[in-house]
């Protein structure tokens, strides 16, 4: 396995990290929804439509999911990440239609080390996602550990 590009050193507040474009079929949105929202607006253009959403839409979950993936895709598998703790917020701004193209940036919001882990320090990201005209669709905030570049040595 490659070392990874990026440390917990490497994350300093500010420093931004692109996402890479996505974008959202309506056989992607269905075929979600039939297995975990299966609301009308995600299933039906008509009821979609018929909504306060105003076409197909995909689930907030989904749009998380895909979110997920451009993070990955984007920086995280080129990192040290040990997973996250969990999300600080979740928000879902405006509807994912049909024909949208995803894109967006992790910001480092802060970075520190873990007294209790050493060698792994807590870096908090803003996530923000937008469609192809530049709206808002997701934001949330989220602590993930990072591994060191430097090992940490056990004391003898």
């Amino acid at each position: 396995m490659a070392e990874p590009d990026y440390h917990f050193e490497d994350f300093t507040p500010g420093r931004v990290f692109p996402l890479p474009e996505r974008q959202v079929s309506a056989e992607k949105i269905v075929e979600f929804a039939a297995e975990f929202d299966p609301q009308p607006m995600h299933l039906d253009e008509a009821a979609g439509k018929a909504s306060i959403l105003g076409g197909l839409s995909a689930s907030g979950w989904h749009t998380g999911s895909m979110f997920m993936r451009m993070m990955y895709d984007g920086w995280l598998s080129q990192s040290s990440s040990e997973g996250s703790p969990g999300i600080d917020f979740m928000e879902w701004k405006r509807p994912v239609l049909a024909g949208d193209t995803l894109s967006g940036r992790s910001t480092v919001v802060s970075a520190r080390e873990l007294r209790s882990r050493p060698g792994i320090g807590l870096v908090t990201f803003l996530h923000e996602v937008e469609n192809q005209r530049g709206e808002l669709v997701m934001k949330g905030e989220n602590p993930i550990m990072m591994r060191s570049r430097t090992p940490v040595r056990e004391p003898q």
